[in-house]
């Protein structure tokens, strides 16, 4: 049993009515009632501003019960606490205290009294019962004032019937079913309301017209463009071998790279700065997403750099991040989804949203991958900025497959297409489809003194085969073909392997294993035949080997090769036909330096070797391949193309008071008249234009190369009228505007002309024996096809 000293019961009573702490308690409790009155009847009154966002009223409103409930509590809690001071001393008066104790309370009663200080808790608690009423009374008034605002706010707050903005009605009713379908929209304020949904998709979207009553200075701005620095070229390249990151098989390889070529990109850079001598250039912000170097595509290729995976790919965007830098461009490279996002802005969420801030790049370079991350995180934004964007493509998008709407109707859609850009923003690796831009990349360029060297050192019976990978040499028939080249020459391969040799490589294949590119490129200076098996397409290598003083042997397809009859080629967005495994290198660099024949005939492929083993050939590199002459073409795309500005009216023709063609004086074709007044900012010139009437079953690409000139889809344009038909002296019976990709032509048979309808379906590409096409055709550079004469 547990005792109790009555005197030590009788202090603890006094102290819980005289001492100290109590009272700065009940100071407290005062001072914390008079804080939660301030607040809350500031932030009631605060909240009834009619200029303010609507966004906060709902929450406010609900408040107001809530803070006179605690108002109550705390007036119940004061008056409860005054009934047990009564008790207490009560309790006091009634009871005796310990002689020992009375001299303690004689000093306790010289204070000021327990009656006083019940007397002042008595009146905090009738101040807040008072109070309270008043704020009942405050907010009683408040909410009917708010009733009466929101019948007005609710008037101003319907979809507007503006025929400017005809989808508003559609995209609230969206937004009413929808708007919890993704966090962005409440990180944009949407909480339900009609005017929170009114704002959205006037004040971050643009599918409904401003509110009046909105405060137009709070919503958002676009900052001002800073102001514009000249780009000034660079030689250093340490800076870009850090911005390329590490962590990444692929990253390593590519900054191999870079650094091997440093020197050849500082001679060039030279070299083209005094070639454009005083041309102002400005910088540009740059950002580069390599879209199949992240974790969320894949990323196939990093684990296969060591185990003689394909390479071309990260060639060209190694050489393009080069040529961008020394350009003197800032950059910004990525190579995963998280970066991407944070660099672009992307907010919170699904991606249903636009960007948090206006894009702050001119250029974003990346490929297929990236830009399928860009449209899906990006929101509307992706729509309003795609005009930046240029996409590296290796085997090219015809214009038939880049339109959705008519490659949805017409059989052209594919995984890889329907992306409704300008076709020239596609940059391919190499100059095989006019309607892209020819982006390229770089082989080393060797001086005269290395290309004596290799002149000096090269075996006459040495052949190298095309294809690191195993599964190349699984080729059926390749005993045949290759049994017939061991016999002229010794076969070398560099297939890579771990601990055994791959049985595909006959015995009589000396394999290196998979070299790194200094010790490839050794091989290559020494050998005399480069061959391919017909896989892989259109890679770097055959130029590297051209470049090293090799004879480059490849195959010929027949029937050719495409997505409508090869499964490598099915799904990509061309109808090209592949006649070779390299048509670039049969087509612009040819014999002596390249040989096609048909393996599966003996005599043919052995009369080759025969022919190429007694012929001699020097180094060979074509100059649209040197370090020099992609800083050209890059300098050239980034100072004249625009794809964000809106496109100059086609001339009708018939409307035109003087046209601006003549016909050549041997009347087969149309050219620019000389007095004709220029296109403000055309690109390229048109004084390059010349204008052929192709023959039925003819595409523009090969009618414009069988004139020894290339198609050019931006002059199309320009060229479709009727009166570009009578100038041609063929004359239209009728004349139809009509979305079809190999308009303008003329109907065989008949005389009925068709002009083309949609601006983004001009295609070099396509052909049918129903139709003659009229082709824009210019001319180029020497060893430059991307450029003419006048575009540098």
């Amino acid at each position: 049993m547990i005792t109790v000293n009555p005197d030590g019961k009788i202090m603890v009573r006094r102290c819980l009515v005289t001492l100290r702490p109590f009272r700065l308690f009940v100071l407290g409790i005062g001072f914390f009632t008079l804080c939660f009155l301030m607040t809350s009847l500031g932030g009631q009154f605060s909240a009834r501003r009619l200029g303010d966002s609507p966004f906060t009223i709902r929450t406010e409103v609900l408040g107001g019960p809530e803070s006179r409930g605690v108002l109550r509590k705390m007036s119940d809690l004061l008056e409860l606490m005054v009934k047990r001071m009564d008790t207490l001393t009560r309790l006091e008066n009634s009871s005796g205290l310990h002689p020992e104790a009375r001299e303690a309370h004689a000093a306790v009663d010289r204070m000021p009294p327990g009656a006083g200080l019940m007397e002042r808790i008595q009146a905090i608690a009738q101040n807040v019962s008072d109070i309270a009423v008043k704020v009942d009374q405050i907010l009683r008034h408040s909410l009917l004032l708010h009733s009466k605002v929101s019948e007005g706010r609710r008037d101003q707050c319907e979809a507007p019937s503006d025929p400017k903005f005809p989808d508003c009605a559609g995209k609230v009713e969206w937004m009413r079913a929808r708007w919890t379908s993704d966090p962005c929209y409440a990180f944009f304020g949407v909480d339900g309301t009609e005017c929170s949904f009114l704002i959205y998709l006037s004040e971050v979207e643009w599918f409904c017209p401003p509110l009046p009553w909105r405060n137009q200075s709070a919503t958002r701005t676009a900052p001002r463009p800073l102001p514009r620095v000249q780009a000034v070229f660079r030689s250093n390249l340490s800076h870009l071998l850090e911005l390329m990151g590490s962590g990444k098989e692929s990253l390593i390889f590519m900054k191999k790279r870079t650094k091997r070529l440093t020197a050849q990109w500082a001679t060039a850079a030279q070299r083209l700065a005094q070639k454009l001598g005083d041309i102002r250039r400005d910088q540009k912000q740059i950002l580069v997403h390599i879209g199949f170097l992240t974790e969320e595509s894949g990323d196939v290729f990093s684990p296969r750099v060591l185990k003689g995976g394909p390479l071309g790919e990260m060639v060209q965007w190694a050489d393009i991040l080069a040529a961008l830098y020394i350009l003197g461009h800032s950059l910004r490279v990525t190579v995963s989804l998280k970066e991407l996002q944070s660099n672009l802005g992307v907010p919170p969420g699904r991606g249903n949203c636009p960007l948090t801030m206006p894009l702050p790049f001119d250029l974003i370079y990346t490929d297929y991958h990236g830009l399928q991350q860009m449209k899906q995180h990006m929101g509307l934004s992706f729509k309003k900025y795609r005009c930046r964007i240029r996409v590296i493509d290796t085997f090219g998008t015809e214009p038939a497959y880049n339109h959705e709407e008519y490659a949805t109707l017409h059989g052209y859609r594919t995984n890889w297409g329907y992306w409704n850009l300008n076709p020239k923003q596609f940059m391919t690796m190499f100059p095989h489809t006019p309607d892209n831009s020819f982006m390229g990349f770089v082989s080393e360029e060797l001086n005269e003194t290395e290309k004596q060297l290799i002149k000096g050192g090269k075996a006459s019976n040495m052949a190298v085969v095309y294809g690191k990978e195993a599964s190349i040499w699984k080729l059926q028939g390749k005993e045949k073909f290759l049994g017939i080249l061991s016999k002229y020459m010794e076969i070398h391969g560099t297939v890579y392997y771990e601990s055994q040799r791959p049985p595909e490589v006959p015995a009589f294949v000396k394999n290196h294993g998979l070299l790194p590119q200094p010790e490839f490129q050794q091989l290559l200076r020494k050998a005399k035949l480069f061959i391919g098996f017909g896989f892989p397409y259109e890679g770097p290598a055959p130029l590297e080997a051209i470049a090293n003083g090799c004879v480059f042997l490849q195959s010929r397809f027949s029937p050719p090769r495409s997505s409508l009859n090869h499964e490598f080629f099915r799904g990509k967005p061309t109808s090209r036909e592949v006649f070779s495994q390299h048509p670039y290198a049969e087509n612009f660099i040819g014999k002596p330096h390249v040989w096609t024949v048909d393996y599966n005939n003996s005599e043919e492929f052995e009369a080759a070797i025969k022919a190429i083993m007694e012929t001699q050939v020097e180094p060979y590199l074509p100059y649209e391949y040197t370090c020099g002459g992609m800083l050209e073409r890059i300098h050239a795309y980034i100072q004249h193309q625009d794809f964000c500005a809106a496109p100059s009216p086609a001339p009708a023709g018939t409307g035109a008071s003087q046209s601006p063609f003549v016909l050549a004086p041997n009347a087969t074709h149309l050219e620019w008249a000389r007095n004709a007044s220029a296109v403000p900012g055309a690109w390229p010139p048109p004084h390059s234009l010349r204008a052929w009437l192709a023959a039925a079953g003819r595409a523009c690409t090969d009618a414009c190369l069988d004139h020894g000139l290339v198609c050019e889809p931006s002059f199309f344009p320009v060229l479709n009228s009727q009166e570009a038909f009578l100038q041609l002296q063929v004359p239209c019976e009728s004349t139809e505007w009509e979305m079809h990709h190999l308009y303008p032509a003329l109907a065989q048979p008949g005389q009925e002309c068709y002009l083309q309808k949609e601006p983004l379906l001009f295609s070099c590409a396509g052909s049918s024996t129903k139709y003659q096409r009229l082709c824009p055709c210019r001319d180029f550079l020497k060893g430059q096809v991307a450029l003419c004469q006048g575009c540098l």
